[in-house]
């Protein structure tokens, strides 16, 4: 469906949505266990399709706000069934490791999109490992078929692909008889990502070690439920929307309650942004960020450890003065889609002047946008970010798909209307 944003002003207090990394994990984690309960869980539809991934494996999920999390007590299950991860290939590749741990078959599948994004590097590791991992058309994508049980061992796998290859193996590692060495191949992108995963199973009682050459997982270990529960924090790749229309359209200033300091790497926002000239500060004592309306320039960015970020520096720099050089972005393009090339073509239809190369993409910004209608791909963060543009172009914007914000943030335009901001149709 689609939504029409106009020219507004925003202004107000705001919560950060919670976090879409966390709350995979948390869920992943309490699978594992025995009982959990996750307080302030995102409930969207990535997530669901982790929840509904665990329960395939023999878990048990009861929503109530929070969820109730009865786990297969570190032993998963056969799946009777195949098992739908719909768009999210976070569910996909966190549970891949995961099905080789079973004495069985698990056969994983998704949506036209999710099929189109490379497995074939995990599917190697657990190879490796013992197991069998095997492309249905045989191209490293799925659906894909997993037979276990692993023990464990060493495996050696990319670091410049997905860091999910290597939170998998962790996830997976620690109920092995032997645990799971990896070695790196290559520089590790992504990282703030491994980051989490290792906060997240020390929360669960996993431990894990980082090495010269990668990380380890010691065998033998049991996942513990947090005592008395576990609460996933706020999510900084949302919040980094709100803080971009608080950038573009708040004279007034918005405030982003629920700002707590994590090892989440798209926090490098708020650098970001005060590195282009926002009046943005972040009070962590009370985990609060105030950001107001700001002259922005272009400046050069490493997405390098922040992949999700580039949609919203992308609309920064379009709004920005002068040119915004986007780099160590390749990786980027292996998302719902190439996040790359769909934010320099749509910025095109703006009038904004983008030049794009496999590892680089450079925004020259521009004084007046010109209202257009934009793709929205599918895509939830390019939904996202693209939509915020319709708060300062004149006549305003209108963007496809906006019921793909649920992947990660069901709520946004509702949000952004509670701010200030003028949206038309249905979300």
């Amino acid at each position: 469906m689609d939504v029409t944003i106009r020219p507004s002003l925003l202004e107000g207090n705001t919560m950060a949505p919670p976090s879409k990394s966390y709350t995979h994990r948390a869920i992943l984690a309490a699978g594992h266990s025995q009982l959990t309960k996750i307080e302030n869980p995102l409930l969207s539809a990535d997530t669901r399709a982790t929840i509904r991934a665990i329960e395939a494996l023999g878990s048990t999920v009861i929503e109530k706000g929070e969820l109730i999390v009865t786990g297969f007590n570190n032993r998963p299950c056969a799946p009777s069934n195949t098992i739908d991860c719909a768009n999210s290939g976070t569910t996909m590749r966190l549970l891949i490791a995961t099905a080789a741990l079973v004495n069985g078959t698990t056969t994983l599948t998704g949506d036209e999109s999710l099929k189109s994004r490379p497995q074939g590097e995990l599917l190697s590791a657990i190879a490796q490992l013992g197991g069998k991992a095997n492309s249905i058309q045989n191209k490293g994508r799925a659906p894909l078929t997993i037979k276990g049980p692993i023990n464990g061992g060493s495996v050696s796998v990319p670091g410049d692909v997905s860091s999910q290859f290597i939170t998998s193996l962790l996830m997976a590692g620690g109920v092995t008889e032997d645990g799971i060495d990896i070695t790196l191949l290559s520089d590790l992108k992504s990282k703030p990502y491994v980051d989490i995963t290792i906060e997240v199973l020390n929360s669960f009682g996993i431990e894990t070690q980082t090495t010269e050459n990668g990380y380890y997982v010691p065998g033998r270990q049991s996942y513990s439920s947090p005592k008395p529960t576990y609460k996933v924090p706020g999510d900084f790749s949302s919040i980094s929307y709100l803080l971009a229309a608080g950038a573009l359209a708040s004279d007034n200033g918005i405030m982003v309650n629920g700002a707590q300091l994590t090892s989440q790497g798209d926090a490098a926002i708020v650098d970001i942004l005060s590195n282009m000239g926002a009046d943005v500060h972040w009070d962590t004592a009370n985990e609060t960020i105030s950001i107001t309306k700001s002259p922005l320039f272009g400046i050069t960015v490493d997405v390098g450890n922040t992949p999700d970020l580039l949609p919203t520096i992308s609309i920064l720099a379009a709004a920005a003065d002068g040119k915004t050089t986007i780099e160590n972005c390749s990786h980027v393009r292996y998302k719902e889609t190439d996040r790359v090339s769909a934010m320099s073509e749509e910025l095109q239809k703006l009038g904004v002047k983008t030049k794009e190369y496999s590892d680089k993409l450079i925004i020259n910004g521009s004084p007046s946008l010109i209202g257009a209608n934009l793709n929205g791909r599918g895509d939830h963060r390019i939904i996202m970010s693209l939509s915020l543009l319709g708060l300062i172009t004149p006549g305003g914007l209108q963007i496809s798909g906006a019921e793909h914000v649920a992947v990660s943030y069901p709520d946004f335009f509702q949000v952004l209307k509670n701010l200030g901001a003028e949206i038309e149709g249905d979300q």
